[in-house]
């Protein structure tokens, strides 16, 4: 995305057969926002399957087409482009499905069709998405993975018409359990099924990924129409509002322009005037931009998201020490949000004055336990140490990082060092000991011993 300080990226290419190979690649998003409104969404459902929601990874593609997919068990990925160009009920109702999926086991039940090595290298290489998405900003921020694997993905992540069908019933059956109307799925499942009409080139991804039948969409049309008691319930009224800010956001961050053109400087609402604000800050218009974000901050004093965009602009232009007190703020009102503590981490440490380093080591070792996938974290985290002459905690940060970066070599090189140098039995001693560890039997199970 243009405008974003993309503060860490990991290019990982995928060996692929000629057959599959394309040029396209995948740019994972990290906002801490967006995934929070998603869990809301998601988790009564998730425990209506019995999913423990702290165990679910919520992964953002960008990506302008409308898709969601599965992988590995309990991996749900969303393209932005989903998120913006549907309704609540209807994004809520994609969920449903998805979860399905998940209940269903069907990812696992698949991996029997996986017919060659690009295929599993492209699974892998999504499985390990943390060191792709671990950017560590709390802003929106964006990791590559480069390669050819989008006809290997989509032939993976093809589900079998039966399994769409058992997952359309979970579905429907979860959300009734809620409480909630299954109208926003069917609603979806309708505009779905008038793709299928369309040349292949026409369609939309989730029509490619997800096989429709004219009977999938007579199922759900009899369960609302005729079993549903639910439909002239409403979401939690807070869920709407979430979602107008989630599609104000992702606008005013991805499509600037378009965001500036749709909501009106007139238009006194909060998710106008955050898009605004976002898509000012993105056009490199500041002095337009931050008194429409203190604006919000007056009117929502308490809201993280409002503060660290604050703090965002403010660190991006140049103002590392005016960004500490919004971020600050920020995580006093988010404190499990590893990414935001890691934005003042950083921030702290690029003010310049040794007397914020012990305040900075504190706040990204906090990060890091939050985030511990990700390599630009410990990257920070190892600059901190520097900074502190913290060599045996370095030692060991540094380990964290390369391990994060897939880098196994420069993993060991570094947890040796540190256990080395760490007090024996103490926490970063013993993981350093793990890291070894790891790291060797990786390296034997490589050269097939």
């Amino acid at each position: 995305m243009a405008g974003i300080a993309v503060v860490w990226v990991l290019s990982l290419v995928l060996t692929v057969q000629p057959a599959l190979a394309q040029s396209r690649s995948i740019s994972f998003i990290r906002d801490t926002e967006i995934e929070h409104i998603l869990r809301e969404y998601a988790t009564p459902l998730w425990q209506q399957g019995g999913i423990v929601p702290e165990s679910v990874t919520i992964a953002l593609i960008n990506d302008d087409s409308l898709n969601a997919f599965v992988s590995g068990g309990q991996n749900i990925f969303f393209h932005t482009g989903l998120l913006m160009d549907t309704e609540m009920p209807e994004l809520i109702g994609v969920i449903a499905h998805e979860t399905g999926h998940i209940v269903g086991g069907h990812l696992a039940r698949s991996r029997d069709a996986m017919s060659n090595a690009s295929t599993i290298a492209t699974l892998s290489l999504l499985l390990g998405l943390a060191a792709a998405i671990g950017a560590g900003r709390g802003d929106v921020a964006q990791g590559v993975m480069g390669g050819g694997q989008e006809i290997a993905m989509r032939s993976f992540f093809s589900f079998s018409r039966q399994q769409e069908g058992s997952a359309d019933e979970f579905g429907m059956h979860a959300l009734e359990a809620v409480g909630w109307p299954a109208t926003g799925m069917l609603s979806m499942m309708q505009k779905l099924a008038s793709q299928e009409l369309l040349p292949e080139s026409r369609q939309v991804e989730y029509v490619r990924t997800h096989p429709l039948t004219r009977n999938r969409v007579e199922v759900i049309k009899n369960f609302v129409e005729h079993e549903s008691k639910n439909n002239n319930k409403s979401f939690p009224a807070a869920f709407y509002d979430m979602h107008a800010r989630m599609k104000a956001k992702l606008l005013g961050f991805m499509r600037p322009d378009l965001a500036l053109r749709r909501y009106s400087a007139d238009d006194t609402a909060v998710a106008a005037r955050y898009a605004r604000a976002i898509a000012l800050y993105q056009k490199g218009r500041i002095a337009e931009s931050l008194p429409l974000v203190d604006g919000l901050i007056k009117q929502e004093p308490d809201n993280p998201y409002f503060l660290e965009l604050k703090g965002q602009i403010l660190f991006e232009n140049g103002h590392a020490a005016e960004a500490v007190p919004p971020y600050r703020r920020s995580v006093q009102l988010a404190p499990e949000a590893g990414l935001i503590r890691s934005a003042l981490g950083h921030a702290l440490l690029e003010v310049g004055d040794d007397r914020l380093v012990p305040e900075a080591v504190q706040t990204l070792q906090a990060a890091a336990r939050l985030e511990r996938r990700s390599a630009f974290v410990w990257q920070l985290l190892s600059s901190a140490y520097s900074r502190a002459d913290m060599q045996p905690q370095l030692a060991y940060a540094r380990a964290e990082e390369a391990l994060a970066r897939g880098d196994i070599r420069a993993a060991k090189f570094h947890a040796d060092k540190a256990e080395q140098m760490l007090p024996a039995g103490s926490p970063e001693w013993l993981r350093a000991q793990d890291i070894r560890v790891m790291v060797e039997s990786r390296v034997g199970m490589d050269r097939g011993e």
